[in-house]
C-alpha cells in the first residue's frame, strides 16, 4: 500500500484486509500521523524516502516475501476486501496479472477529467497491445516474481502503465475485474485527479512512459 497523508483512510482499509493477508504500508514521505497509525493497526511498515508512487509500490514489492503480492492504494476508495477474487485468478492460473477495473458508487466518486482522461489512455492501451483495457487498475495482483521479472523503471505516476505494457509485451494474460470505486474520506483529496496540478503531472508521467515504451520497441525490432 504505497501512502501519503492517508492517517484518516487507513483505519477502515486495514480493517477491510481479508483473514491471511497481511499489509504492507509503504510511507513515502507523510507528514501526518499516517506511519504511527499504520504501525498500530498491525501493518508492516517501510520508509521510501524517494518521493513518487512508482517509488513506493516497488520499494513494498521489494520488501514482500509472499509468492503473490497485491498492490492498492491506501486511501480508502479501493476496499481489500475485493482482492481474493483478483487472487483467485492467479491462483488458478487464468491469469498472470489482475487488474481491479474500477465501478464508482456515485457520480461524483470519480471526476470527470480523471475518468475522461484513463479512458483515452486505456484506448490508446488497447490499441497499440492488442489487449483490452479499460482502466489503468490502482488494484492489482500477481506474483511477486512477475512483478520483479517485468523490470518497470517508472518511479512515479507512470508506473502503473508502465506495467500493463510490459507485461503485455511479455506475452502474460492481464484480466481485468470489476472492483468497488469509493468516495475519499471527508477531509482528504487525492494526490493526482484532486487537482489540476496533480492531472498535468500524471499526463505528464503516462506520456513519458507511453514514449519510451514505443521507443523501446522500435528498438528491440
Amino acid at each position: 500500500m504505497p501512502c501519503l497523508n492517508e492517517a484518516r483512510a487507513l483505519p477502515w482499509v486495514l480493517s477491510r484486509l481479508p483473514e491471511g493477508y497481511r499489509a504492507i504500508v509503504v510511507d513515502n514521505g507523510s507528514t501526518d500521523a499516517s506511519v504511527a497509525v499504520a504501525a498500530a493497526l498491525g501493518a508492516v511498515v517501510v520508509e521510501e524516502p524517494r518521493p513518487g508512487y512508482g517509488s513506493a509500490v516497488h520499494r513494498g514489492i521489494s520488501s514482500a516475501t509472499a509468492d503473490l503480492v497485491a498492490i492498492i492504494d491506501a486511501d480508502a476508495t479501493l476496499d481489500p476486501a475485493d482482492l481474493p477474487a483478483l487472487v483467485a485468478l492467479i491462483v488458478s492460473g487464468d491469469a498472470d496479472v489482475v487488474c481491479g477495473r474500477r465501478r464508482p458508487t456515485g457520480p461524483r466518486v470519480w471526476p470527470w477529467h480523471a475518468r475522461v482522461g484513463t479512458s483515452a489512455l486505456a484506448a490508446v492501451i488497447s490499441v497499440g497491445t492488442g489487449t483490452r483495457v479499460h482502466d489503468i487498475a490502482p488494484m492489482r495482483v500477481a506474483r511477486r516474481s512477475v512483478w520483479l521479472g517485468l523490470g518497470v523503471l517508472d518511479r512515479r505516476c507512470g508506473y502503473p502503465l508502465e506495467t500493463i505494457l510490459k507485461a503485455t509485451d511479455a506475452g502474460l494474460d492481464v484480466v481485468e475485474v470489476p472492483v468497488t470505486y469509493r468516495a475519499r474520506p471527508a477531509g482528504t483529496r487525492s494526490k493526482i485527479s484532486g487537482s489540476a496540478r496533480g492531472t498535468c503531472i500524471a499526463a505528464t508521467d503516462f506520456a513519458t512512459t507511453l514514449v519510451r515504451h514505443r521507443r523501446t520497441r522500435v528498438g528491440a525490432s
